[in-house]
């Protein structure tokens, strides 16, 4: 049968002065020392190096000492090639078996590791063993031996000594996938010079028959009114809160003349006006504002939109297409028979007989305690800036943190900081699907360094690696921080990849 040998460097060195390092074990009593280095595992193979010495008491002129390493793990072991000290008379008999071996092709087992002479005038020998084998799985738990056999003097082979020279294979620490870490930019909003705001109430009051004049306890205008003293009580009690404007706006229902339309629109409207005049005398008279606003065609396109009827888009075209001078009530009265008017007439109609009443007002600016408190009742009179200011009061990723930015994006749905950063605030707690629909609202003819590594981010979550390196390029240009560092974490992510790669094929 072929035999196929392992070749392996060997040195032997007989260095009288030389000490031993490392972690040192004695065996058969002090004679041989061994000093282990490494044991190691790399790859496919264990590396073990280690120092030997042998004092010349070791071993008499007939006998032979073999130290053999042996790695162990559990009933499962390996014998590595041994080191062999001879007396002077053995190493004679050996060589000359040696020869016999050779000249005769007599395969006379394993190959020692190194051959050393016990004996002459260099009394000290000193061997570095320096071994690579291949690394099986069962080694992974393995501790290293070593063993001391004598031989020679007819006696045979017997066991001398034996301890351990390792107690663990220190292994090679395997590439685990790298999750990379996002870098986030929030974006800075636009400081709001004046904070000017408008709160609207929508009132359906009742009118006698004939009249325009608001009657408080008729029908359900006691209920309707209210509603508006609330609103206009409410703005002017919170703090740094100014009034500067009341828009009334009457509206009419289309079905009449325009000429009674636009009366009862202007009837409504002064109605209102006359009602709040008397109701909060201490409001200047130039505060109000009055606006006619007719048949109200524009409100039934939305109640019709919104609706099932059978001819909707026939109706909308109506609405859009026919001027009202031409016969536009005439042409819906006319639909079907007259069935969609009539239920426009008792479905629609009545909701359309409205006055609209709008408080414009501005807000003082609050600092960081006062904004706290603020967003709690009423955020809209706080700026973007302000609300930012609040979110960095906590921590980032808390619940207190994201409910910030999703109130902010919620009130100032065209600032194309509050989208940003609402789907910053999301890639943070790791929600792409929110943070995806924020960004798809932005609408940017410029780069924004900001929303190119908000993209960024996203895109490297969803591990689409080439895409995202583009993003950040962009906000890198632009001159963003964070994009540098996300653009390392690209870059260590694909270094982490190729090192997977060439480690499975290792395992392979």
């Amino acid at each position: 049968m072929k035999k196929e040998w392992l070749y392996i460097d060997i040195a032997v060195l007989m260095l009288g002065t030389s000490e031993l390092c490392a972690q040192q074990r004695n065996f058969y009593n002090g004679n041989v020392r061994a000093a282990m280095h490494t044991l190691e595992q790399e790859g496919d193979s264990l590396y073990v190096d280690m120092e030997l010495r042998f004092e010349e008491e070791a071993v008499r002129s007939g006998g032979r000492l073999e130290f053999i390493p042996v790695l162990k793990a559990g009933e499962q072991s390996a014998f590595l090639p041994k080191v062999m000290l001879f007396g002077r008379r053995a190493y004679k008999e050996y060589g000359r078996d040696m020869t016999f071996a050779n000249q005769h092709g007599i395969f006379s087992g394993n190959t020692p590791y190194a051959l050393v002479k016990g004996y002459g005038r260099r009394r000290n020998s000193f061997v570095e063993y320096r071994y690579t084998l291949p690394f099986q799985g069962w080694m992974k738990k393995s501790r290293l031996d070593g063993r001391i056999d004598m031989a020679g003097c007819g006696n045979g082979s017997r066991l001398l000594d034996e301890d351990r020279l390792a107690d663990s294979v220190m292994l090679e620490i395997r590439v685990e996938p790298y999750t990379v870490i996002p870098h986030l930019a929030y974006m800075a909003a636009e400081v709001e010079q004046v904070k000017r705001r408008e709160i609207t109430n929508e009132s359906f009051l009742d009118f006698a028959v004939g009249k325009t004049d608001i009657r408080p306890e008729f029908g359900n205008n006691p209920a309707e009114l209210a509603k508006v003293r609330r609103m206009i009580e409410q703005i002017r009690s919170e703090e740094g809160v100014t009034v500067t404007g009341i828009d009334i706006t009457g509206y009419a229902s289309p079905e009449g003349s325009l000429a009674s339309n636009q009366r009862l629109s202007e009837g409504r409207a002064f109605s209102l006006f006359n009602y709040l005049r008397i109701r909060y005398p201490e409001l200047p008279k130039n505060l109000y504002h009055i606006y006619f606003g007719g048949e109200d065609w524009g409100g039934l396109s939305k109640l019709v939109e919104a609706s099932d009827m059978p001819d909707k888009e026939l109706i909308l075209a109506i609405i859009e297409n026919v001027e009202i001078t031409e016969g536009r009530e005439r042409r819906l009265m006319d639909l079907s028979g007259g069935d969609s008017y009539r239920y426009m007439l008792r479905e629609m109609f009545p909701s359309l007989r409205r006055v609209l009443c709008k408080v414009n007002y501005t807000v003082k600016n609050f600092d960081i305690e006062e904004a706290k408190e603020v967003i709690k009742r009423r955020p809209q009179n706080l700026s973007l800036n302000e609300m930012y200011a609040v979110a960095n009061t906590y921590e980032p990723g808390s619940q207190e943190f994201n409910d910030v930015f999703e109130t902010a994006v919620r009130l100032f749905p065209e600032a194309i900081a509050a989208q940003v950063n609402a789907a910053v605030a999301a890639l943070g707690r790791g929600d792409t699907v929110s943070a995806e629909r924020y960004l798809q609202k932005v609408k940017i003819k410029t780069v924004v360094p900001e929303y190119e590594n908000a993209l960024g981010v996203l895109e490297m979550i969803r591990e689409n690696y080439e895409k995202a390196e583009q993003h950040f390029e962009a906000a890198f240009t632009a001159g963003l921080e964070a994009a540098v560092r996300n653009l390392e974490e690209l870059a260590r992510k694909r270094e982490n990849i190729e090192q997977l790669r060439r480690q499975e094929e290792t395992d392979q």
